[in-house]
């Protein structure tokens, strides 16, 4: 394994990639910075980027503890190699293994709900500054169906209906799959809540996880 040392941005331009990919081209003019994680230039829109866990999760059943007696095919082998020498997994193994070093990014997170309660309240507050639109991008180690999509979309907009500054766009990032959520268009009295959602191949979820380990700002 190398020694090279984890920090946030591998993530924050998997996310900027995959919304280029999947939503167009403007997406990649979007700076990888903070507060929040992703903003265009002119300031029309500030993304947040942040992951979500189950408590209950075991991130010791990471890729670490099962190397030893991990039976690997040979069409996967070149994949797994790609983990143990990057220190990241996300996208590749249909995301069962934890790369070392996202260990701690995975290990630090909040449940779904915990999570959009912190980062509503936040943008609420004014911490991510002055952006014409904010959105905010995450991560899901778990498979999320259909109807908790909605939901989490519906709690979302519950949080912050009374805010000044709130989020217009949530995007629910899947290992397979990216929910992306329309967060000023959300009455469940009036409505039906609904969200569009993209596919994510094996292929691109390789080609994905290559451009945000090899690319930089």
């Amino acid at each position: 394994m190398n020694n090279r040392k984890f920090d946030t941005n591998f993530f924050e331009r998997y996310a900027r990639i995959t919304l280029t990919s999947l939503l167009g081209d403007r997406y990649g003019q979007m700076l990888n910075e903070d507060r929040p994680d992703l903003q265009m230039e002119d300031r029309s829109l500030g993304i947040e980027v942040t992951r979500a866990m189950q408590e209950s999760k075991d991130v010791a059943h990471s890729l670490l503890k099962e190397m030893a007696g991990l039976k690997v095919s040979e069409g996967d082998r070149e994949e797994m190699n790609r983990i143990i020498s990057s220190g990241y997994g996300y996208g590749l193994q249909e995301g069962r293994y934890i790369g070392h070093l996202e260990y701690d990014y995975w290990a630090l997170a909040l449940p779904l709900r915990r999570i959009i309660a912190s980062k509503v309240e936040k943008v609420g507050s004014g911490f991510y500054g002055d952006f014409d639109e904010y959105g905010l991008y995450i991560f899901c180690k778990d498979t999320l169906s259909d109807d908790e999509v909605l939901l989490t979309m519906e709690y979302t907009s519950d949080l912050q209906r009374n805010l000044d500054m709130k989020y217009s766009v949530m995007y629910l990032s899947l290992i397979d799959r990216l929910y992306v959520c329309d967060l000023t268009d959300v009455d469940r009295i009036v409505k039906k809540t609904t969200c569009t959602s993209y596919g994510i191949s094996r292929k691109m979820c390789r080609d994905f996880f290559t451009e945000a380990l090899e690319s930089s700002d």
